[in-house]
């Protein structure tokens, strides 16, 4: 599946905490609402430009939440707030996500708190970047 992420972004000022993307429209009635893993399958299609490995194995997604309308809130993080794509992330990733069948109108926001730290990313992202 093509999640039409983009490989080179241009750098742009970090937004702020609270900072939201939305992406999708409402889900058609009677359409079945997909599950976590159709959703992280998705998360795990967009990369930081920078960095090898997956927005979800590098820990930046906080949180999600589908409903039963197949709509879906995110939290998500940065490595850090001057991220070159830091303005570009959330759209990306609501972008993503309402791509996923089953999932309508998809928002992502932006979190600065907790701050991100290398202890959230998987064993996997860990081992891809000569971690451990």
């Amino acid at each position: 599946m093509d999640f039409g992420v983009p490989s080179h972004p241009e750098p742009s000022d970090p937004p702020e905490e609270g900072f939201a993307a939305n992406a999708g429209e409402p889900l058609a009635g009677g359409v079945p609402v997909a599950g976590e893993e159709a959703l992280i399958e998705a998360f795990k299609n967009v990369f930081d430009p920078e960095i090898p490995v997956n927005i979800y194995d590098l820990g930046l997604i906080y949180e999600f939440d589908i409903d039963e309308k197949g709509g879906v809130k995110v939290e998500m993080s940065l490595t850090a707030p001057g991220c070159p794509v830091a303005g570009e992330l959330p759209q990306w990733v609501a972008d993503a996500a309402a791509k996923v069948d089953g999932i309508g109108e998809a928002e992502v926001t932006l979190v600065w708190e907790p701050a991100w730290s290398p202890e959230r990313m998987s064993e996997d992202a860990k081992l891809a970047l000569g971690m451990i």
